[in-house]
């Protein structure tokens, strides 16, 4: 059968639940309106059919028409071609999205997603890796998007795919109170979230674990 195609895990544990990767994706075909149907991997047996789709076991990747293709940033910005709903069609529009794109997956949530892990574990405030992570994202990295947020409403004029990456990144951050001390991120984060499309995505994503644990029981 054509057409777009999610590929998630059939069930993960609780904690990730609501921050699988395929939330990044769900929310970007609801804000473009684009019909596609969710497909399932498993989470604890993966098998070579899923390392032939995504080399490190990970989820998701989507197929279109054929075309298979992992990572979420790669996706969303397949994804952000086929939708000006997701980005801009003009050169200097399309340019800014990807630029912030790749920021937030390079700059931002190379950043925020150790320290998170670090949260996650429970690693101890004194710990001095912990707190080179913690000055990492909160020295190097939160202060000067905070400039940029308080500018912009999002990175690149429209709402574009570079928010969806920034906006899930710094979700996680604001999980742990980690934005507490940056009103400009947690203000993005709540406008981001707020909208209808990531209400749905999340919604999905969480009653599809849901039923999964139903079906396991």
């Amino acid at each position: 059968m054509s057409g777009l195609v999610l590929t998630t895990f059939d069930w993960v544990p609780v904690p990730p639940r609501g921050f699988v990767r395929d939330i990044r994706v769900r929310w970007a075909l609801e804000e473009a309106g684009l019909p596609y149907r969710i497909e399932t991997t498993p989470f604890e047996d993966r098998k070579p059919e899923h390392f032939a789709r995504q080399p490190f076991g990970q989820v998701p990747w989507l197929t279109d028409n054929g075309l298979s293709i992992f990572e979420s940033g790669a996706i969303l910005l397949h994804l952000g071609e086929k939708s000006d709903k997701l980005m801009p069609t003009d050169k200097r529009g399309a340019s800014d999205t990807k630029e912030w794109l790749f920021a937030a997956l390079n700059s931002l949530e190379m950043a925020s997603l150790p320290w998170s892990l670090c949260m996650f574990s429970g690693q101890p405030s004194d710990n001095p890796i912990f707190r080179q992570f913690d000055s990492f994202l909160k020295v190097s990295r939160l202060p000067h998007l905070e400039k940029v947020l308080a500018k912009n409403a999002w990175l690149a004029g429209p709402f574009t795919v570079a928010d969806i990456v920034m906006a899930d990144a710094l979700r996680l951050v604001d999980r742990f109170e980690g934005l507490k001390d940056f009103p400009e991120s947690r203000a993005y984060v709540a406008r981001a979230t707020a909208r209808p499309a990531f209400q749905k995505a999340h919604a999905d994503q969480m009653a599809h674990f849901a039923e999964a644990d139903a079906a396991r029981a």
